[in-house]
């Protein structure tokens, strides 16, 4: 072989050398972030509209370990529409997270997803929290649980409760503050404190009728029911237009056995309210416990025609179909729940 044979094939080889550490060394194309993104705006989206497979894509979102904060506590706001042994799982680990945000929007999802009687193993211990705002939040969440179900963390809540009522008695300029306030008195039963605490608020607040429940029970706890109702007939004189209003006549009427006069003023909340589930799912339970069962049914059809994901009227609907021998019906609304979430415990025990 040739020198000059023997130089080419040298600069041939080492050309091949320099290409293929060119092409191991070149820079990559940068990854585009859009999957994680559409991937979580995708899971909201379905968990939103309650659309086939919702449970498993919010869940899958939840196990990330790289959401933001903000995008973690909005997928927790959807869970509780979607029940399941790994919903709680995943609600309750993140109730110590190192994210305070996240741990709020945990909390809230365990309430949503717990009944009362279970709620206290979960939350009793955040009552010793480091963090003055999570131990409130948990005894938001307790407030109401009989004694047995408290158990040992019976003298934990009546001591939290204690320091939340003295740290709102500093934010007297605070309308917020105030009405909680009177809400924790109510449950003490510290009527007097209530009353000033109210007071207070509709200082700072008079054009807020929120107040209004809190003075009725306030007024009824105290066996003053003519009161109560004086103060909601006066208020509904100002305030005619007020679904709120109208919606705490209705309830009144309801406590006092005024059955037929209340449905109409719960039919009048909903009228003036008609994209509140809620307004519309109280009407419901009273159609169907004055035994109007078809309207009942309509309504919450209504809810799901507007709220899909809304669990708590589906399983309602079920029940009210399965009473009237609509299997049909049932079989169709089951379907969709299963297609929604397959781990719903309800599917589980043969709703």
């Amino acid at each position: 072989m040739s020198k000059r044979v023997r130089l080419s094939l040298i600069l041939i080889v080492f050309s091949l050398l320099l290409a293929g550490l060119w092409y191991a060394l070149r820079p990559t194309a940068a990854t585009a972030p859009a999957a994680p993104q559409q991937g979580y705006t995708k899971a909201l989206n379905q968990a939103r509209n309650g659309q086939p497979g919702a449970a498993r894509v919010l869940y899958q979102q939840l196990a990330r370990s790289d959401l933001a904060p903000e995008r973690r506590a909005a997928l927790y706001a959807q869970l509780h529409n979607y029940p399941s042994p790994q919903a709680l799982k995943l609600a309750s680990a993140d109730l110590h997270s190192d994210e305070a945000q996240v741990r709020h929007a945990a909390i809230d999802a365990v309430i949503g997803l717990v009944p009362e009687s279970q709620r206290s193993v979960l939350l009793g211990p955040l009552l010793e929290d480091e963090d003055q705002a999570i131990r409130f939040h948990a005894a938001r969440g307790l407030l109401g649980l009989p004694v047995d179900e408290l158990g040992l963390y019976f003298a934990h809540l009546d001591k939290v409760v204690n320091a939340y009522i003295a740290d709102l008695q500093g934010h007297t300029d605070d309308a917020t503050a105030q009405l909680e306030l009177a809400r924790l008195y109510l449950h003490d039963a510290a009527y007097p404190q209530a009353e000033q605490a109210l007071t207070r608020y509709r200082t700072l607040a008079p054009d807020d009728l929120e107040a209004i429940a809190v003075q009725v029970e306030l007024l009824e706890r105290q066996g003053k029911s003519d009161p109560a109702r004086a103060l909601l007939a006066e208020q509904l004189l100002a305030h005619p237009q007020s679904a709120l209003l109208q919606q705490q006549l209705g309830l009144w009427l309801m406590a006092h056995d005024e059955d037929e006069y209340a449905l109409l003023a719960l039919a009048r909340a909903v009228e003036l309210a008609p994209d509140n589930n809620d307004y519309r799912y109280v009407l419901a339970t009273n159609l169907h416990d004055l035994q109007q069962i078809e309207a009942a049914q309509k309504q919450l059809e209504e809810i799901l025609r507007r709220d899909p994901a809304n669990r708590r009227a589906r399983v309602l609907l079920i029940q009210y179909w399965k009473e009237t021998g609509q299997l049909q019906n049932v079989q169709i609304l089951l379907a969709e729940l299963e297609q929604q979430n397959a781990d719903d415990p309800s599917l589980q025990q043969g709703l």
